[in-house]
């Protein structure tokens, strides 16, 4: 049995795990940089540099879904941690229009705590996602704009978000993420800058989703955060790298504890009939849309794990080709 107080403890110390905190379509992101310190021990649940910061506050009633997603990319699979609560749980404050909360008496960095807090309003199911400022002309803009919806046609307050780059904080039952990075867009070369990073996606946020269809988290179950461990395949860039043997086996123990059993149970039956050479004409794929992504994902990595063969080259012209179960690696980007 796996400690996720642990895990997440083990995992601050890491400069290749990332985190998130949001919901489908505002999401906060904290992510070591080269450059910057690297991440000491904590006994705290918290993680910081100049850029951005992750703290858990609570890990009480979190359940955790380990989970692989395919990337469109079909030499490489994504792969997280959610950090779930039952639903009636995960519940924020839903606000739907542009809110000042007073000074921001939380914030992880002693510095940030006079700072003004203002959510956003986005209405977001398990996700207060705000702003967070000093800065007198923006204050005074926000302030004006109180009790207005920031996508309401002509209120100056989003433009002036994007122009002022405020930090971003991500507040849910778990903890909070915070950005103290420039927004993405015109002043970044339309870019999110490396490391910490921030998404607000209004056609993603119409559809009212508290995560992708892709992500199989359990009926009942909300997705607060997640935590994202060194991808085997994939560098903090998003740049293909060398197999890392060691990075898919220690996720493949949090998979193996953590994730839906029907995707564990395909892509073991995949390696099986891999091992066993059976040709992809006599085998059988998974009739679940979460069975498949396993029985996919087991074909990619077995390539990795065993080299190419004309058998495997026979699997994944059979099976590795259904779109609509791939992920974008990066949305908003």
């Amino acid at each position: 049995m796996l400690d996720l107080a642990l895990v997440t403890q083990q995992a601050l110390t890491q400069e290749d795990s990332g985190w998130n905190m949001g919901s489908f379509g505002a999401i906060a992101e904290f992510h070591h940089v080269d450059d910057d310190p690297s991440p000491g021990d904590t006994k705290e649940h918290v993680q910081f540099t100049s850029r951005g910061g992750i703290r858990l506050d609570s890990l009480e009633n979190v359940v955790p879904v380990a989970y692989e997603t395919l990337s469109p990319k079909p030499h490489r699979w994504t792969q997280a941690v959610s950090l779930c609560l039952p639903q009636e749980m995960a519940a924020m404050n839903q606000r739907e229009v542009l809110t000042e909360l007073g000074p921001d008496a939380d914030a992880i960095r002693v510095e940030d705590r006079q700072g003004i807090l203002f959510d956003m309003g986005l209405n977001q199911f398990q996700v207060d996602f705000c702003v967070r400022t000093l800065d007198g002309d923006l204050l005074k803009i926000l302030r004006e704009n109180a009790g207005r919806s920031l996508f309401e046609v002509g209120n100056p307050a989003m433009p002036a978000i994007l122009a002022a780059h405020p930090h971003r904080v991500a507040l849910t039952r778990i903890g909070r993420v915070e950005v103290y990075q420039m927004i993405g867009g015109p002043d970044t070369g339309g870019k999110s800058p490396e490391g910490p990073h921030t998404h607000v996606l209004p056609k993603l946020l119409r559809a009212g989703r508290t995560h992708s269809a892709n992500t199989p988290i359990p009926a009942g179950l909300t997705p607060c955060g997640a935590l994202h461990p060194e991808n085997p395949v994939i560098g903090r860039l998003g740049e293909d790298k060398p197999f890392n043997r060691a990075a898919f086996d220690a996720f493949q123990k949090l998979l193996n504890a953590w994730a839906p059993e029907d995707y564990i149970t395909a892509k073991q039956d995949a390696w099986r009939l891999l091992e066993q050479g059976v040709p992809a004409a006599e085998a059988s794929e998974p009739t679940t849309r979460v069975g498949r992504a396993g029985w996919r994902n087991g074909i990619r990595q077995w390539r990795l794990l065993h080299g190419n063969s004309p058998l495997l080259d026979d699997w994944a012209s059979a099976f590795d080709r259904e779109a609509a179960l791939t992920e974008p690696e990066n949305p908003g980007h």
